[in-house]
């Protein structure tokens, strides 16, 4: 496959967080990355019970969008033009004003497409998959309002895909309501995480020989920087880092008894996250249990990446 030489930013707004890869792309697919910039903004705040965008989350949306796009500005030149790439993904597709939303970026100059789970899945199994030619992989994305699981031979098209409207901010708002949460309802949200995951599974692994589960996204992320007590995160620790099943149940259960005020001060994860943090565990020990794999490596090559090499193929 050929791409076309140039430099790319790639706006991914996420039910929960923010965030942009700027990057140079060869002739050859390799990606030099220039900018990487991050944000909670908690864009899905509500929208599970709500179906609407809060005009509060938007503002923070815009507040990151105006720093990004300064960034991305600072990096164009007469001979570095910037293609900009600008999706959003399951509190965009769930919310009745998704228009308004995207009518604001367009003032900025920011086109949105709001993308479907399977193209979001798409995406995030070409860019995690690209550091690992010719193994066959499952990739899982836990997002704020959907995760993204998509299986198949990296470099190749996908053979299995599908997004479930499970994600750590939804889980959330529907079981939640002790702080920390009770056994009873990280129980009930973790049948209700199995009941909606497990025939996809059940087929999965009967009919695809997967031998890594690759892990992208915050929750992910924010267990080897736990693990390693990162008092400042260091991507370049965390990208292809391994946990095993027995590391995740040690730093999700650390989490979950603790009450908020006490995850915000973790070493290693940001206190923006903390809110949801538990939930995310629930889903990605839920994800690891139904693949049948003993640990999962971390990427930090996601659906930036993804959208990065999308946009510069020929």
């Amino acid at each position: 496959m050929s791409y076309v030489p140039g430099r790319y930013a790639a706006i991914d707004i996420g039910t929960v967080t923010c965030r942009m890869l700027v990057a140079d792309v060869d002739a050859g697919g390799a990606i030099t990355e220039l900018a990487k910039e991050y944000a909670i903004t908690n864009l899905g705040e509500g929208v599970d019970a709500s179906g609407v965008l809060s005009r509060a989350a938007m503002d923070r949306v815009m507040a990151a969008v105006d720093r990004y796009v300064a960034v991305r500005d600072a990096l164009a030149d007469a001979d570095h033009p910037v293609t900009t790439i600008a999706m959003a993904t399951s509190a965009a597709r769930d919310a009745a004003n998704a228009a308004e939303f995207a009518a604001l970026l367009a003032e900025r100059g920011v086109e949105l497409a709001v993308i479907p789970g399977e193209r979001e899945a798409a995406l995030s199994f070409l860019g995690a998959s690209s550091d690992f030619p010719g193994e066959t992989v499952a990739v899982v994305d836990i997002g704020g309002g959907s995760t993204e699981v998509v299986a198949g031979c990296a470099g190749q098209p996908p053979e299995r895909a599908h997004s479930f409207d499970v994600g750590c901010r939804r889980l959330t708002e529907r079981f939640f309501r002790a702080d920390p949460p009770t056994a009873e309802e990280r129980a009930a949200a973790r049948d209700w995480v199995r009941a909606e995951m497990a025939p996809f599974f059940a087929a999965l692994t009967s009919s695809v020989p997967v031998g890594r589960l690759i892990a992208v996204a915050g929750t992910a992320t924010t267990v080897v920087s736990i693990r390693e007590a990162m008092a400042v995160y260091d991507s370049a620790r965390v990208h292809r880092a391994y946990v095993s099943a027995a590391d995740l149940d040690a730093v999700a259960a650390r989490l979950e008894s603790l009450p908020l005020a006490e995850r915000e001060r973790v070493v290693g994860l940001d206190p923006a996250r903390a809110p949801v943090i538990v939930a995310g565990m629930v889903i990605l020990r839920e994800v690891l249990a139904l693949s049948g794999l003993p640990g999962f490596t971390v990427s930090e090559s996601d659906i930036l990446h993804g959208m990065v090499l999308e946009a510069a193929r020929a």
